[in-house]
């Protein structure tokens, strides 16, 4: 039986949004945009939200905006995918990496050592839609000490007067950080990936979640950060198009990194439904760990915890007392049941590029003791149980001929 490993989820809703976005004869930015943006917002509780082309495109853009430029930092874990930092590097500043906790994300006394007067932001991740302790991170950049050490250099700065966090929810839309609070809310900028992958998709794409506190209005920040995704142009092409809107001007250095129509269509139609479509993540989710929790090999992923709980983006499994090279070995061997995995993820100092910069990841052990033991199941919507049994047979069958 041949298991994918994340297919995006298309049914006739998703086929019929996007058929009627083609049939508009309006494919670029405009109605079916805007009313993602609307969703998203619904959804999440956040206070605005501006859809873009990709988180990274949406996190370099935030970054400029907050205005980092070089001799700054920004905190990011060394445990995350390389857009995370790229992001830093590409807005000017210097992505300082901290380890990780044992739940795979960002940790907090780490951050608290790495703060000094040049760090401008911090970037926690959700690693496979579980929530980071946003109670710590927030309380933590407004304690007296660490505002002492903020030093503002832009108006932005000295209007939020502390650290920015800005939260890399690539994989957690749909968790909860609370009981009653979703991922999006909970700290100053949120960001979702909404690329092929993920839980809820436009091909490629990102959600910009705006929380900041007074005295920033952020029903006027989105307006204003709408206009920097289209070149700062004044008029987009929806406004420009109607009869006698074809005068604009430009009005700062912006970028063209705006979300599309025939995009937005098909996050359109699966956001609508989303509630249904993570019953069925959790169904998944769950029959992994009725099975791996009878294996005292098996490391289960954090689910729910302290008020908060996963997206069901990715099943994490780790492997106790492994090696790197056995984990891979596994992969191999369940790869010969037809069933495809993966691994989240190489830290950024074991890639070339940041090994080069000088991280090492020598310094970041618990990130690499995760890495080494993680192997990502499956889990999207349309697995059925059987196919999941399928998985869960594979990965313990290669866990005992390699073992």
């Amino acid at each position: 039986m041949k298991i994918p490993f994340s297919p995006p989820y298309i049914d006739q809703d998703v086929v019929n949004e996007v058929v009627d976005a083609l049939q508009s004869g309006w494919i670029t930015t405009g109605p079916k945009v805007k009313a993602l943006e609307n969703e998203i917002k619904r959804f999440t509780g956040t206070k605005e939200v501006l859809c873009v082309n990709s988180w990274t495109s949406g996190a370099i853009m935030m970054l400029k905006w907050w205005g980092v430029k070089e001799g700054d930092e920004v905190i990011v874990p060394a445990y995350t995918y390389c857009a995370t930092a790229l992001a830093v590097m590409h807005a000017g500043a210097k992505p300082v990496m901290v380890d990780s906790g044992d739940d795979f994300n960002i940790s907090v006394e780490a951050i608290w050592k790495a703060i000094t007067s040049k760090t401008k932001a911090i970037i926690p991740v959700d690693i496979a839609g579980f929530p980071c302790d946003y109670n710590a991170i927030m309380k933590l950049v407004n304690e007296p000490e660490i505002k002492a050490l903020f030093l503002p250099e832009t108006e932005n700065q000295r209007k939020l007067g502390r650290i920015l966090v800005l939260n890399d929810a690539a994989h957690s839309l749909g968790a909860w950080y609370e009981k009653e609070i979703r991922t999006g809310s909970e700290t100053d900028i949120a960001i979702f990936s909404l690329h092929a992958v993920k839980n809820v998709t436009t091909a490629e794409g990102g959600a910009i979640c705006l929380n900041l506190p007074a005295p920033f209005d952020n029903e006027e920040l989105y307006k204003e950060l709408r206009q920097m995704s289209l070149n700062c142009q004044t008029k987009d092409a929806f406004s420009k198009s109607k009869a006698g809107g074809w005068r604009y001007d430009i009005v700062g250095f912006g970028m063209k990194i705006n979300m599309a129509d025939v995009n937005a269509a098909i996050g359109l139609a699966q956001i609508r439904k989303y509630d249904e479509l993570l019953k069925e993540r959790k169904r998944v989710f769950q029959m992994y760990d009725d099975a791996f929790s009878k294996c005292d090999w098996a490391i289960l992923p954090p689910a729910k915890k302290e008020g908060r709980e996963t997206s069901y983006h990715i099943y994490a499994l780790r492997i106790q007392d492994i090696t790197e090279e056995k984990r891979d070995a596994m992969i191999d061997e369940i790869a010969r049941k037809g069933v495809a995995v993966n691994v989240h993820f190489i830290p950024m100092p074991m890639l070339s590029f940041f090994n080069q910069q000088g991280y090492d990841i020598a310094d970041y052990p618990v990130a690499y003791n995760n890495y080494k033991r993680e192997i990502s199941l499956p889990i999207y919507p349309q697995l059925t149980d059987e196919q999941v049994r399928c998985v869960i047979d594979a990965v313990i069958t290669a866990y005992d001929k390699v073992k």
